[in-house]
């Protein structure tokens, strides 16, 4: 996954750290038992929980990412931790070659596939009259050129099987502009629309697009260790004042966690969402309602 710049809506690219390490729970029941998932994205952050929170719920988890070292710890601690398979796969997001490979390394190595979580993502952002092109082409490739080449591909193995979910980590900033968020706000709000459009073509074969907007999450690795001393500076006040100015635009008065995400994507991957296809699940708290 790359790193252009840390994103302070869905946090796909914060590094993760032991602090924040998604934890083994116990689960009554294991949903997704023996069912192949792909998580894009899966080094760190929030990629890393999900794929954490899809191996307890009982999937095997190929965890992708650019970065294969952090991929290859991440898929080394998800079998330790519930002696789960799991397999690390080197893959940018934008390179047709890759994603193949990834997909075939679900098909072929794990023998099906049946969820892939397109998470991988960056944030580029700037003000319109100062962003260069280049930098704006880039959010785009990412964000949504990837998300389609990751649904092509796994598309392809789904429709032989019958049946599949393809679930897309969006961002609130699909719903509603984002101020000097241009190329991100872009690309999110194509990616609601390439689900809805490809919720529609892949119905017929069994299969389910849908996508999840999460708001900010407050707790995570980027803002503790970075956005609430910067925007402290930027604003003249103190991180905890940071904080409660962000709370308070949240009806239900808190940040996002990785848990709040977490289980809205292990239901809709689950068959408990099987009369679910074509929507964008805001996870903000009652930020966004649209």
């Amino acid at each position: 996954m790359d790193t252009e710049l840390a994103q302070p809506e869905t946090d796909a690219l914060c590094a993760s750290q032991a602090a924040h390490r998604p934890q083994a729970a116990h689960r009554p029941e294991e949903r997704l038992r023996e069912r192949v998932a792909i998580v894009t994205g899966a080094a760190q952050g929030l990629g890393e929980a999900i794929a954490h929170r899809l191996a307890a719920e009982g999937a095997r988890v190929v965890v992708a990412d650019i970065n294969h070292e952090g991929a290859e710890k991440v898929a080394a601690d998800i079998e330790h931790r519930y002696v789960r398979r799991a397999v690390a796969v080197r893959c940018d997001v934008t390179n047709e070659d890759d994603v193949a490979a990834m997909v075939s390394a679900a098909y072929e190595g794990l023998g099906r596939l049946d969820i892939l979580v397109s998470n991988a993502g960056i944030l580029i952002a700037g003000d319109i009259a100062e962003f260069a092109a280049s930098d704006w082409r880039k959010v785009i490739e990412v964000n949504l050129v990837g998300y389609f080449l990751c649904a092509r591909e796994a598309a392809k193995v789904m429709r032989r099987q019958r049946s599949g979910v393809i679930i897309q980590i969006n961002s609130k900033s699909g719903k509603k502009g984002s101020f000097r968020n241009s190329a991100y706000a872009a690309s999110k709000f194509g990616g609601i629309g390439l689900t809805q459009s490809l919720a529609l073509e892949l119905a017929p074969d069994g299969i389910r697009v849908n996508a999840v907007c999460p708001g900010n999450l407050l707790d995570s690795p980027l803002w503790v260790d970075s956005l609430y001393e910067q925007y402290a500076q930027r604003w003249g006040i103190t991180p905890e004042e940071v904080r409660r100015k962000y709370e308070e635009q949240v009806p239900l008065g808190r940040g996002c966690t990785y848990d709040d995400v977490c289980n809205v994507v292990a239901f809709l991957a689950s068959d408990e969402a099987s009369y679910m296809t074509g929507q964008a699940i805001n996870v903000t708290g009652g930020q966004e309602m649209r």
